[in-house]
């Protein structure tokens, strides 16, 4: 893979990991448009961990608080707001790591197809657009006890269906349950870190056990690209969905997999 195939993919990568649009149906595209081969696990490694630094970045202020207030927790200094949080996020993760051990293997062999894909963005899309149209946009994270937590997580293990977006179905799942946009975006972030470091370390173990050389120059282009892409495409985000919502998203999904559909037709 040369420097501009690592560049263009993990400009997506960047882009996509944290819109409610799906990365895993976009990384289709260079192969399917381009004919480019898969770009290995070393690639998928930096894409990663560029992903995670831009969440820890943007998040770092939040992250800092919770730290704190666990920290506080376990030296015996009381319960307060931050550790709730803190647990309410290991909470939300559960799901996702026992449906991925239990359904992983089963899903990249029988899942992974692009009419799965393009039937996800189109469905899941207009779930994310009726949640939207439907949010009541009450409720700030600090009303989130461990029964949201725990629906949100669920909705998080669903990501594991390729076209879903993880993403997509946290902030789906926060909305429905009358959250406020900012803040149910904000706990879609919060939840990734521990998602995504979790990937990046199983992939680093396999990465361990392969023989084949790996283009680090490449990598370190990718693990940049990625990581600025992600925290510009966090910032602009979140400013657009206070002004517009979700909808442009729910039709951008709705076009993507329509378009799939007529390619997947002819």
């Amino acid at each position: 893979m040369d420097w501009l195939q690592a560049s263009i993919i993990a400009l997506i990568q960047g882009v996509t990991e944290f819109l409610p649009i799906s990365s895993s149906a976009h990384l289709l595209f260079p192969s399917l448009v381009f004919g480019w081969p898969d770009q290995g696990l070393a690639f998928d490694v930096a894409v990663h961990l560029g992903s995670l630094a831009a969440v820890l970045f943007y998040l770092r202020q939040d992250l800092y608080a919770l730290w704190q207030g666990a920290w506080q927790w376990l030296l015996g200094k009381g319960w307060n707001q931050q550790a709730h949080m803190a647990l309410l996020l290991v909470l939300a993760t559960i799901p996702a790591v026992i449906a991925g051990l239990a359904f992983k293997g089963w899903i990249e062999v029988h899942a992974r197809s692009l009419w799965v894909v393009a039937a996800t963005a189109i469905g899941f899309g207009l779930l994310l657009g009726w949640a939207d149209w439907r949010a009541r946009c009450r409720h700030q994270l600090s009303y989130m006890g461990w029964r949201h937590a725990l629906i949100v997580g669920l909705a998080q293990a669903l990501a594991l269906i390729p076209g879903t977006s993880r993403s997509g179905i946290t902030m789906t799942a926060a909305l429905a349950l009358g959250y406020q946009r900012e803040a149910a975006a904000r706990f879609s972030f919060l939840m990734s870190i521990p998602t995504i470091l979790a990937a990046a370390l199983l992939m680093l173990l396999e990465l361990g056990q392969q023989t084949s050389a790996v283009d680090w120059h490449a990598m370190l282009v990718a693990l940049l690209v990625s990581a600025v892409s992600a925290w510009l495409c966090i910032v602009l985000f979140m400013r657009l969905i206070s002004r517009m919502g979700m909808w442009p998203f729910v039709v951008y999904r709705l076009l993507l997999g329509i378009g799939l559909l007529w390619l997947l037709s002819n």
